[in-house]
């Protein structure tokens, strides 16, 4: 299992652009993906559950991957947090 803490950097937090994003990119993988906020877990392949956060900017996420795939998984999806979900641009 790996696990990541990130930062929301983008200045509209995870809208709906941002969750398409993380979804599509976590769904190419076979693990597990899943992600902890304000004391909830979710499963982070689900736009719905990731919605649901409500996560702003600033605030901070706990990402969880499990499986054969893990290290490919985190990398994509660290890449987006990382680009600000290219909303910087």
């Amino acid at each position: 299992m790996r696990t990541e803490t990130v930062t929301v950097t983008n200045p509209a937090g995870i809208h709906t652009r941002p969750a398409a994003m993380i979804v599509q990119a976590v769904s190419r993988f076979q693990s597990d993906f899943h992600i902890t906020m304000y004391g909830y877990r979710i499963n982070g392949k689900s736009i719905l559950g990731l919605l649901t956060l409500a996560a702003g900017p600033g605030s901070e996420m706990e990402l969880e991957f499990d499986g054969p795939d893990e290290d490919a998984a985190a990398e994509s999806v660290l890449a987006l947090f990382e680009a600000g979900f290219h909303e910087h641009e």
